[in-house]
């Protein structure tokens, strides 16, 4: 439904609504099976967007239900130690050793198994869990960081409903406090989610970020509509080439021309440039002579558990050999 203006003592707000909507007799013969409907319908009216309407579906019902079992077993999770970090490596193109890590949050559940976190991510911001969850991570990520080489850096994704807190500054120092982890180790990672609305508020908030010594990170670049502008507003320290063109860079010229063209933004500006899942040996060759500084090579390690860090780390740090790139491109 299109939003209207109202005039509150003085004040103009901006009033809408989302409907749903249950017809008797096939949706219900009595009030309370209709009613019941109705809002199921109007919770799915919200769920797709808000300032819309929807009719009810018997398939709401199943839909409903398995939501409402998952954010139950989602609020119960924290509690009983159930969510873990997974981290994948960030390889030094230059160097070919691996100079970092990528903390990525996963959910493991003693009957789901292992909850993508496309599925749980949303929905515990929605209900505000979010920011618990984040700290959680964030913590724990630079506890694991501080027992790793110096040289080592520790990147961790911050949502948009992360970074609208206010707190965000204090949660970030007092996990360097506690882990006594060097700001220059932490790698704040934000996508253009994170950049849209307040962006005066927004950019303030990354250079307070910036001055306290930690690297911020524009991720999935090229996927949105304004990226180039916030290069501009913000100087970041990295630039993240969403795979969609890493993947496609050996296939198609457009992809080539694109992560080309970022790599060379990247230089001019002082930017590292990190290429995502990079999955073949041609892609890393790619990547590697279009001048990108890093890569994500889900080709050598995929993200791993804490307990395999070590021995992952052991296995690259000390370069991959070609006979290294062969054996993996027989695999």
């Amino acid at each position: 439904m299109a939003p209207g203006t109202s005039d509150l003592n003085g004040h103009r707000g901006i009033v809408g609504c989302s409907v749903g909507i249950s017809l008797a007799p096939d949706d219900g013969t009595t009030r309370e099976k209709l009613l019941k409907n109705a809002d199921m319908a109007l919770y799915r009216s919200k769920l797709d967007g808000r300032g819309t309407w929807r009719f009810f579906e018997p398939a709401m019902d199943v839909s409903l239900q398995s939501r409402r079992a998952l954010e139950i077993d989602l609020r119960e999770a924290m509690g009983k130690d159930e969510f873990t970090l997974f981290y994948q490596p960030i390889y030094d193109l230059r160097t070919d050793r691996i100079s970092g890590l990528e903390a990525l949050l996963r959910w493991q559940h003693p009957k789901r198994g292992l909850v993508p976190p496309d599925q749980f991510i949303p929905l515990a911001e929605e209900i505000g869990l979010i920011a618990p969850l984040g700290e959680w991570g964030l913590n724990r990520a630079c506890k694991e960081a501080a027992n790793l080489p110096t040289e080592f850096k520790m990147a961790v994704n911050v949502s948009a409903s992360q970074f609208r807190d206010p707190k965000l500054a204090s949660v970030i120092a007092n996990a360097l406090d506690m882990s006594a982890l060097a700001p220059h180790r932490l790698e704040l990672e934000i996508t253009e989610s994170v950049l849209l609305g307040n962006s005066t508020e927004t950019i303030a908030t990354l250079h307070e970020l910036k001055a306290r010594g930690l690297r911020i990170a524009l991720d999935d670049f090229g996927t949105g509509y304004s990226s180039l502008s916030y290069l501009r507003s913000f100087p970041f320290d990295k630039i993240k080439i969403d795979q969609s063109f890493v993947r496609d860079a050996t296939a198609t010229k457009g992809s080539k021309l694109i992560v080309r063209a970022i790599t060379s933004l990247g230089r001019s500006l002082g930017m590292t440039t990190t290429a995502e899942g990079v999955e073949t040996i041609e892609q890393l060759n790619q990547m590697k002579a279009e001048g990108c500084n890093e890569a994500q090579v889900f080709l050598f390690s995929r993200p791993v558990p804490a307990t395999e860090l070590a021995s992952t780390i052991l296995s690259l740090r000390n370069g991959l050999k070609r006979s290294d790139w062969s054996r993996a491109r027989a695999s």
